[in-house]
């Protein structure tokens, strides 16, 4: 799925009545937002944590230091780790490293359900959609 696609599901789920446009830069289409107050923001997860600080639900991005550095590392993984990955065997070996992570776990971050866990769930969509077939919908897990 398209980070535009993703970002304009995210802004749904957080009750955003407001919709943004959003364009995509270079080979790897990466999206851009240009915001009303001042320069554009690029990224997936920048443009993420904007939306979420825009509906209020600063939560999301944690609550304690730690919370927020776990956000922040689980974001990155999104972008660095998952959007990489192409081929059968790479998926399952991370699906199969995700679950082990998450064994006892309740969300990424322990008991707390943050935009990391949104973003996971958007970008790992794919790759149950190659293997079972499921359609993602606005709905959050």
């Amino acid at each position: 799925m398209a980070a535009a696609a993703e970002l304009a599901l995210l802004e749904k789920s957080l009750g955003l009545s407001k919709r943004n446009k959003y364009s995509a830069r270079g080979d790897r289409q990466i999206p851009v937002l240009q915001t009303n107050n001042g320069p554009s923001l690029t990224g997936l997860t920048t443009i993420a944590a904007h939306l979420v600080k825009q509906a209020n639900k600063e939560y999301l991005l944690g609550s304690t230091a730690e919370e927020k550095a776990i956000v922040q590392q689980w974001l990155e993984y999104r972008v660095t780790q998952v959007d990489k990955h192409s081929n059968k065997d790479d998926i399952r070996t991370l699906l199969k490293d995700l679950n082990a992570y998450l064994e006892d776990k309740v969300y990424l971050t322990g008991y707390n359900f943050t935009l990391a866990d949104i973003l996971l769930y958007y970008g790992l969509h794919r790759f149950i959609s190659i293997f079972i077939g499921v359609k993602l919908t606005t709905e959050l897990p």
